[in-house]
């Protein structure tokens, strides 16, 4: 059974570092082999910082995914959605390399950080690099708590690992980021009311709104969908609030064995429900980035390496 990368499942931690590249040109070759190191010495790194739960995984772009491996390609990688809808948008950043770094200790993300830039040297430019953060008990900045939806235990892997329907990448994940950018002061303008009537559920207590109780323009009726056989259409958020006293926000990630179901969410959240409905969250925080990607396996990487 192919291994997949630790990082793509694992449970929350207190600090995330994002790092986001670009190709050089013509470095694929090179390339292949390194990525396939640092994947491992990210699961290596797993054991041997087991008391601050350090975890990672490498994904590849959509658009840059031909030409690092031109042999073999996911089923579904395609690239990020560009959806638009009145002042509502989910702009497109494509990036080449994705590689996410997450521990309960900020130096050990930044020692990988460094490790991981050191090995990518003169093969890759940094784009961006993001600092994450837990607020509180699991709470985006806006004061909600995120991920209760999220699968637990081994239902996780079901989620986010591709299985059998494409055996050459089962263990993979579909990865889908966004940088999102709060409105706070707007947000703290409203009533908290007001607040939980936007999200679909109490402040405090986290309590879920019933089912005849929540507005068609809440969050969590925009996103908890179903498909046609009427089964969730489930992902596996490993998203955490980001920011500095000049900015604050909610980097997106988005683990799957489909790219279907985030993208139907997303879809919900811009266009609603063709009636108007749409996700009035977005009244206060805008999407800045968006990539897709695609997490292999610890066995493909090595076998594609060569």
């Amino acid at each position: 059974m192919p291994r997949e990368q630790a990082g793509v499942c694992a449970e929350g931690n207190l600090h995330g570092l994002y790092l986001m590249f670009n190709a050089e040109e013509q470095a694929e070759p090179t390339l292949r082999k390194v990525l396939a190191e640092i994947a491992a010495w990210l699961q290596a790194s797993v054991d041997q910082n087991a008391d601050c739960a350090f975890n990672g995984f490498v994904a590849i772009g959509a658009n840059y995914w031909d030409e690092l491996y031109p042999d073999s390609r996911p089923a579904q990688l395609r690239p990020f959605p560009a959806f638009e809808s009145e002042d509502r948008t989910a702009p497109v950043q494509p990036v080449d390399i994705f590689v996410h770094i997450r521990s309960d200790r900020l130096d050990i993300n930044h020692i990988a950080a460094m490790e991981v830039c050191q090995r990518l040297t003169g093969l890759v430019q940094l784009v961006e690099e993001v600092r994450s953060f837990r607020y509180l008990d699991n709470r985006d900045l806006t004061g909600f708590v995120d991920g209760t939806e999220n699968p637990q235990g081994s239902h996780r892997r079901e989620v986010a690992l591709v299985g059998a329907e494409d055996e050459l990448f089962i263990g993979g994940s579909y990865i889908h980021t966004q940088r999102y950018q709060h409105q706070m002061q707007r947000w703290a303008k409203i009533s908290q009311k007001q607040q939980e009537d936007t999200i679909g559920r109490t402040k405090i207590e986290n309590i879920e709104y019933a089912s005849e109780d929540k507005p068609l323009t809440c969050h969590i009726k925009r996103t908890n969908l179903k498909d046609a056989d009427g089964k969730s259409m489930e992902i596996l958020r490993q998203s955490m609030p980001y920011g500095d006293m000049n900015e604050q926000g909610l980097f997106f990630i988005s683990c799957c064995k489909t790219p279907a179901h985030f993208e139907a969410q997303l879809k919900s959240m811009i266009f609603g429900d063709g009636h108007g409905h749409y996700d009035h969250l977005l009244d206060f925080t805008q999407a800045v980035t968006g990539s897709a990607y695609f997490a292999p396996s610890l066995d493909y990487m090595e076998n594609a390496a060569g």
